[in-house]
């Protein structure tokens, strides 16, 4: 049976999986940039590709071995960032890159994709995840953080990482990835009462449901704590 703070991952990541299905080759080999623990990367594993994973942390890279081993999966990891990635790559592309929460710390992210696109063979698709600004801005207000709220609209960094519109992503990515689609990722789960998941019977899959629902609706870009993209090379 799944634990609360289970239930709530779940619905946080459901998008992103689903979005996934279908875009990946059979035995892919998949590059994860900063994928820390490995929570895409073993899941990836399972299902027979072949993944590395990229991370500055060797705590996280020590418990990434140690979810592999109790998965039964070989997961590749690797000290280091994204000026790493280049010769790991080099002369064999791979077939996805995923890159999920590192775009924001980067000083430049435009140069950052740029990398990446290289890291990927003609084709291949790139999911980037990141912080959505309208819904951290939305998220401050709310908790009384007014100024705060007032400089992520203004485009300043939020807890040391940078948040983008859906424009400024497509700006960004455009000219490096085509086609490609943005998601809305984490309308409400972290807006949800964790009591009410613990108590009310349906809860958790009635708000996975909602989630899936409007993670393609253009009118809940804004609302999505985070922004996903799927661009193919």
């Amino acid at each position: 049976m799944e634990r609360p703070l289970e239930r709530r991952t779940t619905a946080r990541t459901a998008v992103v999986w689903d979005a996934l299905v279908g875009r990946i080759p059979t035995g892919a080999t998949v590059l994860d940039i900063g994928g820390g623990t490995g929570g895409f990367a073993v899941r990836l594993a399972e299902q027979g590709h072949r993944v590395t994973v990229v991370d500055p942390s060797p705590d996280a890279l020590a418990t990434l071995a140690r979810r592999a081993g109790e998965s039964g999966v070989e997961v590749a990891g690797v000290q280091g960032d994204l000026g790493d990635v280049p010769a790991l790559v080099a002369g064999a592309p791979v077939d996805l890159v995923l890159c999920h929460g590192v775009l924001g710390i980067l000083e430049d992210p435009a140069a950052g994709l740029a990398v990446i696109r290289e890291a990927i063979r003609p084709g291949g698709t790139l999911s980037l995840l990141v912080g959505n600004r309208h819904a951290a801005v939305l998220t401050r207000a709310l908790a009384g953080h007014f100024r705060q709220a007032l400089g992520v609209l203004e485009g300043e960094q939020d807890g040391g990482e940078r948040r983008f519109t859906e424009a400024e992503l497509a700006e960004l990515v455009g000219p490096l990835f085509d086609p490609w689609e943005v998601h809305a990722v984490r309308v409400f789960a972290d807006l949800v009462p964790g009591v009410l998941l613990d108590v009310e019977p349906g809860a958790a899959g009635a708000l996975l449901d909602l989630e899936r629902a409007v993670a393609t609706r253009p009118e809940y870009l804004t609302l999505a704590a985070q922004l996903h993209l799927l661009g193919t090379r």
